[in-house]
């Protein structure tokens, strides 16, 4: 028999997209899955929506919003399943996206987790923000893909459809072993929201778990559906969550350097918002450096000092992947010298 896999989406008032792509997802052709949806205590009318239209579904009901991470953990305990594939409300599906995934995990060893190729739903030639054909991180704890370097996205013309080992796969569409995910603790929920997955990945990273890209399957992501990239709350959270990653995983003789460059790099980031007239990010900026050295005694405490140089696997670009992209005009991911 097949491993049983688990559809897990996350709802918190997304009525709009469960109407539009609910249906791909309960359309996929492989034999062992089961669609939950945890709802994270909506106030829309989706949960009636789902019981009237889809009572396949299994709902999963949390009495407030716990965000991305809180949900998500709190839901997982409830479902018993050989895989998890964490799913975004606002994603369409090809019918036959699972199998993929679940050939390859079944023949790799020591995999942990595996994404999907993710292709941007209103233009399906391009590559999309979230996730694109894998992530990976700079040696400051930039976030890019493979398809995309910050807002550049290349057009998808199977340049990278290789099976291949990344630094992280995206939350939008997680395929991850359900051992795993109990065994390192699930999301981290200090995050709330935004840059979770790649705090997630990094962990599988130190306990010698491989994280995978699988372009067999692909999906396609709206993006934006809770909070949109220009958002100054998101601005706050990739800020302030980018500098716990760091201080969470970084090698403890790579830290502080690390993190003063990148507090540094920070600062250009905000006052460039600045002088462009968008104060809001600015503003979240300085905010999620405040949170963060407020608390800094709280984020030292999390640390775990196992296997933490795998941060200089060949998984992390040695450079800046800010300077690479706006000062020397690299804006594909081919076009980066490893």
């Amino acid at each position: 028999m097949n491993p049983s896999v688990a559809v897990v989406i996350l709802n918190f008032n997304t009525k709009y997209f469960l109407e539009n792509f609910l249906k791909s997802v309960v359309n996929s052709s492989y034999s062992n899955f089961q669609v939950y949806v945890a709802d994270n205590a909506s106030t829309d009318d989706s949960v009636k929506f789902i019981i009237d239209q889809y009572p396949q579904i299994k709902l999963i009901f949390l009495e407030k919003n716990y965000g991305f991470t809180g949900g998500y953990n709190r839901a997982l305990k409830q479902i018993n399943s050989d895989y998890y594939i964490l799913l975004n409300s606002d994603v369409e599906v090809k019918s036959d996206w699972i199998e993929p995934m679940v050939e390859l995990a079944e023949k790799t060893p020591n995999i942990g987790a595996i994404q999907p190729k993710i292709l941007d739903y209103k233009n399906p030639s391009k590559f999309e923000y979230a996730g694109a054909s894998g992530g990976y991180i700079d040696k400051y704890g930039f976030p890019f893909c493979r398809g995309r370097i910050f807002e550049s996205l290349e057009d998808d013309l199977n340049q990278y459809d290789d099976e291949k080992e990344i630094f992280w796969a995206s939350g939008a569409s997680m395929f991850v072993k359900a051992d795993l995910y109990h065994k390192l603790g699930g999301l981290d929920e200090d995050f709330f929201a935004h840059m979770e997955e790649i705090d997630f990945c990094w962990r599988l990273h130190h306990q010698g778990y491989k994280v995978m890209i699988c372009p067999k399957s692909v999906v396609y992501h709206v993006g934006g559906g809770t909070l949109q990239k220009s958002n100054p709350k998101k601005t706050y959270y990739n800020f302030r969550n980018g500098l716990i990653l760091l201080i969470k995983n970084l090698p403890s003789n790579k830290l502080v350097p690390i993190l003063f460059m990148r507090l540094l790099l920070d600062h250009i980031a905000a006052y460039r918002w600045l002088f462009q007239g968008k104060y809001g990010d600015f503003f979240a900026v300085a905010k999620a450096h405040r949170h963060f050295v407020f608390r800094l005694s709280y984020w030292f405490k999390k640390r775990d000092e196992t296997n933490k140089e795998v941060y200089h696997s060949l998984l992390v670009y040695k450079k800046s992947i800010a300077l690479s992209h706006y000062l020397s005009k690299i804006n594909k991911y081919k076009e980066l010298n490893p």
